[in-house]
């Protein structure tokens, strides 16, 4: 018997999460010294009033967990005699997956008939949720972790995310993407366009002029690099910018069929800390990222 986890950082909610079977990882962010862990100091997410604040100038910083707190989340299951299989988001990213590998060493002495997999999702945000949902499937499906992880290795590169920012600020600040010293610079209504690649990275990939043509791009993006797209899930999210995902919606359906099976998301504040309000990008299956 096994449990499944993810985090926070994947954009997955606890009504789906419980939908599933995942148990949360709540991944932190600060404003002004005051840490907050997304949907364990509050309930749920309110997605306007965050981005307003951060429209208003205000810069957050993100954090790693520790080793006691990865314990904390999977001891017990350990200790129930369940393994553990966690679909996270991209290790590329950031330094926490050290604190985790020490916390499962510590935890695999201490249970030696215990076993922990991980999938790398090598994306954040709905990069990582398209893949959290279908390893989601195959769980409630009662496949193995072998199989899942068999599955994974096939099938996390075909799983592609392209984004648009709004607001250079926020990835200056967090030092996230490559690509956009010297390129972007500070040209009014430029949009760079931004995709994690298969190293798990944001890597800048070209600009648009408004955000019509950004909208357009991405749309293009779908046609061109799509593989199947329609017999898996397309997933749009924004950081407070309903109309455009809408019309990036609207765009997609109408290019690629009227029963495109498309989830619409608010991005998490966490994830949204480095990219700023007004973003917004879609996820798909792909020929490769």
């Amino acid at each position: 018997m096994y449990v499944i986890f993810t985090d926070t950082d994947t954009d997955l909610t606890p009504e789906k999460a419980e939908q599933y079977g995942y148990h949360l990882i709540s991944m932190p962010y600060s404003i002004d010294g005051e840490t907050t862990y997304p949907y364990v100091d509050f309930k749920s997410f309110d997605s306007h009033a965050f981005y307003d604040r951060l429209r208003g100038g205000v810069l957050p910083n993100t954090s790693a967990i520790s080793e006691e707190q990865y314990k904390s989340y999977f001891e017990p299951f350990f200790k129930e005699g369940k393994d553990i299989l966690y679909v996270h988001f991209s290790r590329a990213m950031t330094m926490t997956f050290e604190a985790m590998d020490r916390a499962v060493q510590e935890l695999q002495k201490k249970y030696p008939d215990r076993s922990f997999y991980a999938v790398d999702t090598k994306g954040i945000t709905i990069g990582s949720l398209n893949l959290v949902e279908e390893i989601g499937d195959l769980y409630q499906a009662g496949k193995t972790p072998q199989e899942i992880l068999n599955w994974a290795k096939e099938e996390v590169d075909r799983f592609a995310v392209y984004f648009f920012a709004d607001d250079l600020r926020f990835f200056k600040h967090s030092g996230r993407v490559s690509g956009l010293a010297g390129t972007m610079g500070t040209l009014l209504g430029v949009r760079p366009i931004i995709h994690m690649n298969s190293e798990g990275k944001m890597v800048s990939v070209g600009k648009e002029k408004g955000r019509t043509k950004a909208v357009e791009r991405l749309v293009k993006t779908v046609e061109d690099l799509g593989d199947h797209v329609a017999d898996h899930r397309v997933i749009v999210a924004h950081t407070d910018a309903p109309e455009i995902a809408k019309e990036l919606c609207a765009l997609l359906r109408e290019r690629l069929g009227e029963n495109l099976n498309i989830e619409l998301v608010d991005v998490n504040p966490t994830a949204g800390s480095h990219c700023g309000p007004n973003t917004v990008g879609v996820s798909f299956h792909a020929k490769h990222r």
